[in-house]
């Protein structure tokens, strides 16, 4: 009986653990879109700029 529980306590300590990486890691995605979509509008606004300072 002792055995069912400390594997019952281990199952839910590492089901808690993934639940909160799962959550950084979706959190951290959005972070990675959100700068990976700054870095293109500042790569598109620097093509841009420098087109306009050659003509």
């Amino acid at each position: 009986m002792v055995g069912i529980v400390i594997v019952a306590i281990v199952v839910g300590i590492v089901l808690l653990l993934l639940g909160v990486f799962v959550e950084a890691a979706k959190f951290l995605l959005w972070v990675g879109l959100v700068i990976l979509i700054l870095a293109i509008i500042a790569g598109i606004l620097r093509y841009i700029r420098r087109g306009a300072s050659n003509s």
